[in-house]
């Protein structure tokens, strides 16, 4: 009756612990500009990107910029307003279509542009946005996002941007939003004679001016608006290439002239990466763009052809593994980490920032299979395992839809061992690592949803896995295995501290026998065992509670 009573309070704890959970993470205050950023609103439903020429001049001296963006688009359904994103202190100060003037109105990052030209369906039109000022300086990039000026050991100037979380409209005006990805994309950026720019795609063409250049990139693979980016400095050129899935794969690199030695040895890193990840993912997804990594004064970010690096040409992430196992300085964290996002970011990116986890999660998880392709799988399990450390448990991996919310931080190092449990599941390394190169086929170049992500992989795996991606996704409880194992050794289990429809299988060893059992969260029995020592395979990222 005592151990009736236990279990009881233990089940009414972990429901109000959920319960109060869930509410706080709902009582979320969200703004007007909130769902002007991250809704598809009527402004932007009614219209579909085809080509950005984005043109802009750099003035180092004083922070500033000056510059146009000409967008066409298609139309899908007649429209008279089109909205443009530029972030304050930014001004937009011209919009012409077809030569004539347009008015707009402002709210906030969100203008609205008044169209005098009939949209006709199936038609392609332009606008022209000419605009100007000083972009927000990033304080703390690339996490708070913005520009950053600063200068080389030489006095050179060294600038870049970084715009993930804040948005690409925080330095140009764009249809800021993910879901809808431009089709291609020429960047050209002016800048002192002395100076060089690196951006995404292939380099067209220099421009000589009479106290400036102007550096033509062309991206000729669909890009996420976040993943534009200028590099600014007095870059010296180093490549190679590399024969891979889809024929021979250009990677250069570009680094600060003071930095040439070094970064020839520590760039070797990235050619190991591009082997491991097309055994894992498939090919490279941007072949006709190549593959860029370009010194940036911050620490770095996967912004698409274009990786920009900043770890100090040092192993782990700035020297430190952060999985506390030692595998982690086996490699530069900073080339392996933020490459992975050309399969999970760029090439298969998050229709709505709520579902950041579809970047970050598997990328995490990238880490461990470099580990597993070079060094064997125990060290890629040992690297995921020490990560956990780093969980919080906070809120819910996932966001708020609809208003430019991402989730818990937890959807690395959570979301890379919940991969790694998943994995666990199916048993079929085989399986899996199709599965993972499956993704990146079936969702080639494309903007989607968590549910279109988990659709595919419960269809590959033959396994309904809706409750394992609520509760690992949705909820910050962790799957509690309890058991007990009454006089003639029955085992008694159940899944708790969970939701009620979870039923994952799990891996233990009872004595010196290995057996999967099959819990749900009502108590289950399995006889036939000797001992009553339980063990969980270590690769599940579940908790064990033993009742007395």
């Amino acid at each position: 009756m005592l151990v009736g009573i236990k279990k009881a309070i233990l089940s009414c704890l972990v429901v109000f612990f959920l319960v109060t959970t869930n509410e706080v993470f709902s009582q979320e205050n969200f703004t007007r500009a909130d769902t002007l950023r991250g809704s598809i609103t009527p402004e932007r439903a009614w219209w579909d990107l085809n080509y950005y020429h984005l043109s802009v001049e750099v003035f180092p001296e004083s922070k500033s910029i000056q510059g146009k963006n000409l967008v066409r688009y298609k139309v899908k359904e007649a429209g008279k307003v089109l909205q443009i994103d530029l972030q304050e202190p930014l001004e937009i100060t011209s919009v012409m279509q077809d030569g004539e003037q347009l008015s707009f109105e402002r709210d906030g990052a969100a203008h609205f542009i008044s169209l005098k030209k009939e949209q006709k369906p199936g038609e392609f039109q332009e606008i022209e946005i000419q605009y100007e000022g000083q972009p927000k300086e990033a304080i703390r990039p690339p996490w708070d996002g913005g520009i950053t000026w600063t200068k080389d050991s030489n006095g050179k100037q060294f600038i870049a941007s970084s715009n993930q979380g804040i948005g690409s409209s925080i330095w140009w005006p764009s249809k800021d939003h993910p879901a809808d990805e431009v089709d291609s994309m020429l960047i050209s950026v002016t800048v002192p004679k002395d100076l060089m720019d690196v951006s995404n795609g292939r380099l067209r063409g220099i421009e000589e001016n009479s106290d400036t250049r102007t550096f033509h990139w062309f991206v000729s693979n669909p890009i996420n608006d976040y993943g534009v980016n200028i590099n600014i400095g007095d870059y010296v050129h180093f490549g190679e290439e590399y024969e891979g899935e889809k024929g021979t794969l250009t990677m250069d690199y570009y680094v600060l002239r003071e930095n040439l030695k070094k970064a020839e040895k520590q760039f070797q890193d990235a050619r190991r990466m591009i082997e491991a990840f097309e055994h894992w993912f498939g090919p490279y997804p941007f072949y006709e763009d190549g593959f860029k990594l370009v010194e940036a004064p911050y620490l770095g970010m996967e912004h698409q052809s274009s990786v920009t690096y900043g770890n100090g040409y040092q192993n782990g992430y700035r020297g430190t593994d952060l999985s506390g196992t030692g595998w982690g300085m086996k490699f530069d964290f900073i080339i392996i980490h933020e490459s992975g996002h050309e399969w999970f970011a760029n090439n298969i990116t998050y229709r709505d920032v709520a579902d950041m986890w579809i970047h970050e999660s598997f990328t995490n998880y990238s880490e461990s299979l470099f580990l597993e392709y070079f060094y064997g799988k125990e060290a890629g399990q040992e690297y995921v395992r020490g990560t956990r450390a780093r969980i919080q448990n906070d809120r819910p991996i996932i966001g708020t839809y609809g208003v430019n919310s991402r989730g818990s931080g937890d959807m690395y190092y959570k979301g890379g061992n919940m991969l790694k449990t998943l994995r666990e599941i199916i048993q079929d390394d085989e399986k899996w690592r199709s599965i993972l190169r499956g993704l990146n086929k079936e969702f080639y170049h494309q903007t989607v949803s968590t549910r279109q992500v988990e659709n595919y992989i419960s269809q590959q795996a033959g396994i309904d896995l809706k409750p394992f991606f609520d509760q690992y996704l949705r909820e910050t409880s962790i799957p509690t295995l309890e058991y007990y194992f009454s006089r003639d050794n029955t085992l008694h289990y159940r899944w708790m501290n969970c939701i009620s429809s979870f039923d994952m299988p799990v891996d233990v060893t009872v004595g010196d026998k290995k057996i999967r059992l099959y819990p749900t969260t009502d108590w289950q029995e399995q006889t036939g065992l000797k001992g009553q020592n339980l063990e969980i395979n270590p690769n599940f990222y579940v908790s064990l509670l033993r009742m007395n």
